[in-house]
């Protein structure tokens, strides 16, 4: 991103994270009583876009009204260094979204703020903000900054000339003509809740039919874990899944996929292509952290390997592994760890097809990526009850053991298929070419 210049336009909000802790209920009604750990603020909203941004790379500048008031002095002090901040008037007063969490989960929120009032006189720092821009994000979040005459004009002459990506908010206003992008998810576009599994066909009517109406490049529907449906050409529609993750917050996931999305139209993308990016960005956002904490209460076995081209003796051994518990987490080696153990020309396929292969399996809960030699380190982390290996280390001693053994887990042998190995199939395949 260096040398370009990302101008994120919309509505600022204040976010603040109370984090807690929770062992009791309160004695005046059946509600939990947190004790408070920790308390985070940060700018949202298009705030957060533009921090989003920031990260990486690039020069960012953020376009939006701000109130004088005690919470947007907070929210001016929140914004990150690298963003540049161009402050437009505003007589309303600063929106403030509250959440209380405790373990990992929110369990109150609470709102104030964001009163109407009329934004403006823009100032001359506006326009030119939008001239410097080699992609423009609006970020509405529906307090009226988009509806503002002035500033829709300065959006439809910007949409003439350089990328617009929108993306709308129920109570904002409509796109203006133009843009290069629109990016409503779901509930905005259908104007309803379809649940966790939208109707792919209605979603394309009407993705086609908002396309139309605001006049637009592209309208990429965002469906979350199921990734987007983006309109491509006269009638047709595009899905682009999402890689499967297991997320642990949705909060910011579209702040995340347009800061994405708004960088790839700024290096010359195709909306299409921007849409991709953001949708594997936003997936990696929300994502568990790389290492499961728990199995819960169930069993949890663990495997390990190169699995460099998937075969039916690796497909027995994980389906094994997985009959002997409740969840199984696959331990793989890195490329470079492949490139120890294995010589010069392996891995023959990259970590990330790896993973994505095996993610595919019925018999694989989860994924966790290796850089040393043996998984130990992995193993101390995740402290599985079974580590499963194949039926031709039965009765070898092997590293692993030891490692078990410091919180009551053993290792365990599981029968193989004769005959099957990576190493014989890449001969054959060489033999045939």
């Amino acid at each position: 991103m260096t040398g370009r210049t990302l101008v994120v336009v919309g509505d600022c909000l204040l976010d603040v994270d109370t984090v807690g802790q929770v062992s009791k209920l309160s004695p005046d009604g059946p509600v939990p009583v947190v004790q408070t750990t920790t308390e985070t603020v940060r700018a949202g909203g298009a705030g957060l876009t533009a921090a989003l941004a920031a990260r990486d790379g690039g020069r960012v500048l953020l376009v939006v009204p701000l109130a004088d008031d005690a919470d947007g002095a907070t929210l001016r002090a929140a914004l990150p260094a690298g963003v540049g901040l161009v402050a437009v008037p505003w007589q309303g007063s600063t929106p403030v979204k509250h959440r209380i969490r405790a373990s990992g989960q929110t369990v109150a929120r609470v709102d104030r703020g964001g009163a109407g009032g009329p934004i403006g006189p823009l100032p001359d720092a506006v326009a030119a903000a939008l001239a410097q821009a080699d992609a423009v994000i609006v970020a509405d979040y529906g307090y009226g900054m988009t509806a503002d005459p002035a500033v829709r004009a300065l959006l439809a002459d910007t949409a003439r000339h350089r990328p617009v990506l929108w993306d709308p908010h129920p109570r904002g206003a409509e796109p203006v003509p133009g843009c290069r992008l629109v990016t409503p998810n779901a509930v905005e576009a259908l104007g309803y809740d379809p649940g966790p599994r939208p109707d792919v066909a209605a979603v394309a009517d009407r993705a086609i039919a908002l396309r139309d109406r605001w006049r637009a490049g592209t309208v990429a529907v965002t469906l979350g874990p199921a990734g987007a449906l983006a309109t491509v050409g006269v009638d047709g529609v595009l899905a682009v899944p999402a890689p499967p993750v297991v997320a642990v917050d949705a909060c910011g996931a579209g702040d995340r996929f347009a800061a994405a999305a708004g960088w790839a139209l700024a290096g010359g993308a195709l909306p299409t292509e921007a849409v991709a990016v953001a949708v594997a960005a936003a997936s990696e956002f929300v994502a568990a952290p790389a290492v499961p904490r728990s199995a819960g209460s169930g069993v949890l076995v663990a495997t390990g390997g190169c699995f460099d081209l998937l075969h039916a003796g690796h497909v027995a051994t994980l389906e094994a592994a997985r009959a002997l518990g409740d969840r199984l987490v696959v331990c793989v080696n890195s490329d470079a760890s492949v490139a120890r153990l294995k010589g010069p020309g392996r891995p023959l396929q990259p970590v990330e097809d790896r993973v994505r292969i095996l993610r595919a399996l019925v018999a694989v809960d989860d994924v966790v990526v290796f850089d040393e030699d043996t998984p130990e380190q992995v193993l101390r982390t995740l402290r599985p009850q079974l580590w499963v290996k194949g039926g031709d280390y039965s009765g070898v001693e092997v590293p692993e053991a030891a490692v078990l053994a410091g919180w009551g887990g053993r290792v365990v042998t599981v029968p193989f298929l004769d005959g099957r190995s990576t190493t014989r199939l890449a001969e054959r395949a060489i033999a045939r070419s």
